[in-house]
């Protein structure tokens, strides 16, 4: 299944967040905001739950203390949302 993801990463740096992605096979962006790292980008997988969990322990590999605040919106437009590995709210469309 294909999803999109918005996020913020704090406490990380660009390059560390793009070599995440890399190995996630993301196709998508990192931009530097005032405090984090805004990321767009499109991933395969078989759950929100999953990819979010692979993504935060990948940049955690690098530094103990980034934390992720990202919404996974799934093809039948449901999303997800998390803070670190906890998911907060789900949105049917």
């Amino acid at each position: 299944m294909e999803f999109t993801l918005r996020a913020r990463v704090s406490r990380s740096n660009g390059r560390t967040i793009r070599h995440a992605l890399d190995q996630l096979a993301a196709k998508g962006a990192v931009k530097k905001s005032a405090e984090d790292f805004l990321v767009e980008a499109r991933l395969e997988g078989t759950s929100a739950r999953e990819l979010n969990r692979a993504l935060l322990s990948l940049l955690r590999k690098v530094e103990k203390r980034a934390t992720l605040r990202a919404e996974w919106t799934s093809g039948d437009n449901t999303t997800e949302r998390f803070f670190d590995y906890v998911l907060k709210k789900t949105i049917k469309n």
